[in-house]
């Protein structure tokens, strides 16, 4: 018998602001004890980064790259650097969906791992083929694979 896993959620939205309802989740989940973990893979934060998190209530953690421009404007090249930053919180992710540590994982602008080629399609698919059951996971980005979209229990769609 197979445990039932937490959902994935995906936000699909032309705009990049992090959506005010995916916040107010991740604080409800937060206020009843649940460990949240929220990472803006390419915003930029001053002193932020995995030495820097940022902790909006007792349960939640809010990671931001430790850059000093908004990486996720598409016509910018990334440095070496930027990406070594990126991909370290990547990795952090990664090992908290694994571990089952959080349970709730928010990854802001996730398709742009794939867009910029630091991640593949099938290894975010894998990422979350692999999570803990206890893990919750909440997607965002103004596009989304067709097979991570698929994967999904629920895709929301914004408009303007």
């Amino acid at each position: 018998m197979n445990p039932i896993k937490g959902n994935i959620q995906v936000f699909i939205a032309p705009h990049r602001n992090l959506y005010t309802d995916i916040i107010a989740q991740g604080l409800r989940v937060a206020g009843q004890g649940t460990e949240v973990l929220l990472v803006q893979l390419f915003q930029a934060g001053i002193n932020q980064g995995l030495s820097n998190p940022r902790r909006l209530v007792e349960n939640l953690v809010w990671l931001r790259c430790d850059a000093q421009r908004d990486l996720s404007n598409r016509d910018i090249e990334l440095t070496d650097e930027e990406k070594s930053t990126v991909l370290e919180l990547w990795s952090y992710a990664k090992n908290a969906i694994k571990s089952g540590g959080k349970g709730l994982v928010v990854l802001d602008e996730v398709n742009l791992l794939i867009e910029r080629s630091l991640v593949t399609e099938e290894e975010l698919l894998k990422v979350l083929e692999a999570r803990s059951p206890k893990v919750n996971i909440i997607l965002t980005g103004d596009s989304m694979p067709i097979s991570i979209s698929d994967y999904a229990d629920q895709v929301t769609h914004r408009r303007n």
